[in-house]
């Protein structure tokens, strides 16, 4: 039977609805050429395309030189949010890892949120030649389905509980947040027609839907989401959950579920904070406070609340950016510096200690290295200076803010690179839509993009890890290059 391939789904779009009076242009231009017979003139895409595949093609390449491991896995539907979940197995070489990842459909299927089980490899294991040799159009053997649960709609955001990473939270098309116990869900097979799994807990409280801005409390089991309604919303889900933090991290694959669901009641808020004037797009927690938390939006703020003192922000920071704001994140190591990403293509690193409700006066450096709208910005765990960004232009910026300022160093950086940058993921062929760095693996990141407007549909999922070499104390790389060099002389001359 001949395989048919399904059809794409449309890619969500981040921030205000933009005008479309320049694509209307393209299309009247478009539609008048063939109309006389003449050619229509090649689109901006088109031109770039050539040009992005000589890129893809130079950077895989490269890959056995710049990654110490790298899996690429092709996905059917696009995935807009990637998470990693709990620690599973360890091994000598590999270990055992939850993955959580979505299906945006077209409907011809129902929508999913999927667990999947990773194999992550361990650090200098892997071959260089294994890792540069993979299929853009295969399935990675690192990476196996371990339970489907039928979505009711898109799933637009993932986040995990920090207290029991079983337990997870999901944004879709709709006001209400939806929570998951993953073990206690059962594994459904996904047809058409058939019957939407059950969440566990469902969080009311928005007044519009609310898509994008999910976080979870690292402290305590909270919940804050943001909205179409201009309003943040925080849950309190300590109540629901019938286990202490013992029973929580009870062993992966039993049965029953830790959370309370006998009265099937929704679940109220806790506190709805009003200070907007758009959308809500991204929120995150204070790493040390269930009170203190953040949020950006489409009217280019940047807001700190503390539900302590009241439903009003705290400070507003008027013009973050010079347009929506998409991604916030708030440094765990260094609870002063916070990071924020726009579709004016920058991230901009804050001071709370300094910020006021001026946005130019309020900031301590500005990252210029994208070329369109940054989608997601993360602190590193494993370092407190560096973090990532994903972007529409399809990189996955590293950036280490301690290097800003600094000279730079033979081989370091090209001069031209933008300062603080040191390392650049570009084997994703279209916008990166969401990535997680692995709290259990140092240096170890997972990538979704979405490749419906370059290939028709799907999305590719990479797992990577630069090589050590490029972030370890310059020295100890050093002696390490020079040992080896010495190795390589002394086998010479013995041949």
């Amino acid at each position: 039977m001949e395989t048919v391939s399904p059809p794409p789904s449309q890619p969500k779009k981040r921030g205000r609805p933009k005008g479309s009076t320049k694509a209307k242009a393209d299309t009247d231009r478009e539609a008048s050429a063939a109309a006389s017979g003449g050619v229509p003139r090649m689109r901006g895409a088109d031109k770039r395309s050539s040009s992005s595949d000589e890129k893809y093609s130079q950077w895989k390449s490269l890959v056995p030189v710049l990654y110490d491991w790298l899996a690429n896995h092709n996905l059917v539907w696009p995935s807009l949010s990637c998470r990693w979940g709990p620690l599973l197995e360890q091994g000598a070489f590999k270990n055992r890892q939850r993955l959580y990842l979505s299906e945006q459909t077209d409907h011809t299927v129902p929508n999913t949120l999927i667990i999947a089980n990773c194999d992550v490899v361990k650090p200098r294991v892997a071959a260089e030649n294994h890792i540069a040799n993979f299929n853009e159009e295969a399935r990675s053997p690192f990476v196996k389905k371990y339970k489907t649960i039928i979505h009711p709609g898109e799933v637009n955001r993932i986040r995990e509980l920090p207290q029991n990473k079983n337990i997870v939270a999901t944004h879709t098309d709709c006001p209400e947040v939806l929570i998951w116990d993953i073990e206690a869900q059962p594994n459904r097979h996904a047809v058409l027609g058939a019957a939407e799994s059950r969440p566990d807990l469902v969080l009311m409280g928005h007044k519009d839907n609310a898509e994008f801005a999910l976080a979870m409390c690292p402290t305590e089991p909270f919940v804050l989401s943001g909205g179409k309604d201009k309003s943040v919303v925080l849950w309190s889900i300590h109540d629901h959950i019938s286990a202490s933090a013992a029973d929580a991290s009870k062993a992966t694959g039993s049965t029953g579920s830790i959370v309370k669901t006998a009265d099937n009641s929704p679940v109220g808020p806790r506190g709805i904070f009003q200070g907007h004037d758009d959308t809500v797009e991204d929120v995150q927690f204070c790493p040390s406070s269930s009170q203190e938390f953040c949020s950006v939006g489409d009217d280019s703020c940047l807001i700190l609340w503390d539900a302590r003192v009241g439903n009003n922000p705290i400070l507003k920071v008027e013009k973050a950016h010079n347009a929506d704001l998409h991604c916030v994140d708030w440094n765990p190591h260094d609870q002063n510096l916070i990071l924020t990403g726009s579709a004016d293509h920058s991230v901009r690193l804050f001071d709370r200690r300094k910020l006021t409700t001026d946005g130019v006066e309020s900031l301590v450096h500005k990252f210029e290295g994208h070329t369109a709208a940054v989608l997601c910005v993360q602190w590193s765990p494993d370092k407190s200076t560096v973090f990532g960004s994903s972007a529409e232009d399809g990189l996955l910026n590293i950036w280490d803010y301690e290097k800003v300022g600094k000279k730079i160093e033979s081989g370091t950086r090209s001069p031209s690179s933008p300062p603080g940058l040191f390392f650049q993921h570009a084997g994703h062929r279209d916008k990166v839509v969401d990535f997680h760095w692995n709290a259990s693996d140092p240096w170890t990141v997972v990538s979704v993009s979405d490749d419906g407007e370059s290939s028709g549909g799907g999305g590719t999922l990479q797992i990577w890890r630069m090589t050590d070499l490029l972030y370890r104390p310059e020295d100890e790389v050093l002696a390490e290059l020079q040992h080896f060099k010495d190795h390589v002389i002394e086998c010479t001359s013995k041949a």
